[in-house]
């Protein structure tokens, strides 16, 4: 039988330590590990969650004790007397805010009014809107008077569409009688302590 000449027909085999060695790593050991190490993480932080819900509940109740116990020692009377006592502060205060005090206008009023200018009568009204309407009359030395305090209005801004009318100037003495309606603004005439 011929065999092809490709084909050996005999053989030896190489001795063991002259084969390369390859190096394997047993994964399964390392994954293995790293497994049961988040396993036992796991497991004491479940261990600290129950432990720390007993000490939660155990300090509730010892709260709840506490609690039950200062209710018992509350008396009836003196809660009685702290409402009533918040109950006339609320109402004290709905009246300061309500309070109009008219000082803040005055002072306003003698601050920028000219000196030769004068009042000879106000009258002052606060519609249900809080709307301060000023109503009055006076007498002026001058014409030029007038003109300052209607200017002396217009710059200050918080005395609000001063309308002068009536205007009359006495031959006599060049004096000017006049008539004044005006709005207010809401803050000057507000109390404030």
């Amino acid at each position: 039988m011929d065999f092809p000449p490709t084909i050996p027909t005999s053989f030896v085999p190489h001795p063991a330590s002259s084969t390369p060695r390859r190096f394997h790593s047993d994964l399964t050991g390392a994954f293995g590990f790293l497994a049961y190490a988040i396993l036992s993480i796991v497991f004491v932080l479940a261990l600290g969650v129950f432990f720390y819900g007993r000490i939660l509940t155990a300090d509730q109740s010892a709260k709840d004790a506490a609690l039950a116990k200062a209710e018992s020692n509350i008396d009836p009377a003196t809660v009685d007397s702290f409402v009533r006592l918040r109950d006339r502060l609320a109402s004290g205060e709905t009246l300061l805010a309500n309070h109009i005090a008219f000082s803040g206008f005055f002072t306003l009023l003698g601050a920028i009014l000219p000196a030769t200018v004068q009042f000879t009568s106000l009258h002052l009204s606060v519609s249900d809107s809080g709307v301060v309407r000023l109503e009055g009359s006076g007498i002026a030395k001058s014409f030029n008077a007038l003109a300052a305090a209607s200017t002396a209005f217009a710059h200050d801004g918080r005395i609000k569409n001063a309308i002068f009318s009536n205007i009359v100037v006495r031959a006599r003495d060049n004096s000017v009688s006049f008539a004044l309606v005006a709005t207010l603004d809401p803050k000057i005439v507000a109390f404030s302590p």
